[in-house]
């Protein structure tokens, strides 16, 4: 085991940790992406409705925040929350903001080259910590809240 990662749970001791966590992940970001729209719809009529025109980067600038805040506060988004997942570094603990800015600079990224997308989708689904594309660059993983240490 690397050292880099030796102080998240073991996927293979410790497991339950990481079941299920690919598909929690996928229905807490259409639970965020809801939510974005409708912060999004919100936000519209003090734009003049200008926002209407648009409105993909304001859905763009709002989810980034969102998810910057969200994660810096208790290191997972409220979909994550719902979902019972949360993140964590590579020495264990919750994310702070530098790691929560990184984190979703890397998902944007991923999401404006569809190819990275798959490739982290790849990973979620065949790596021992579920970790996507921007969770093996940054060291980071996604756990289950209710077995968290």
């Amino acid at each position: 085991m690397s050292p880099f990662i030796s102080h998240l749970p073991d996927p293979e001791m410790q497991a339950e940790f990481y079941a299920d966590v690919p598909m929690k992940r996928l229905v807490a970001w259409l639970a965020d992406t809801v939510l974005i729209a409708l912060i999004s719809l919100l936000i519209v009529p003090f734009t003049a409705f200008t926002g209407l025109f648009f409105f993909p980067l304001l859905m763009l600038a709002v989810g980034f925040a969102y998810r910057v805040i969200t994660i810096t506060n208790r290191s997972a988004t409220w979909g994550m929350r719902l979902m019972a997942i949360e993140f964590r570094a590579a020495n264990g603990e919750r994310f702070g903001l530098g790691l929560a800015v990184a984190h979703t600079l890397g998902l944007s990224i991923s999401f404006a080259m569809p190819l990275l997308q798959v490739v982290s989708i790849i990973l979620m689904l065949t790596t021992a910590r579920k970790q996507g594309l921007t969770d093996h660059l940054l060291g980071t993983v996604a756990l289950n809240r209710a077995a968290a240490f």
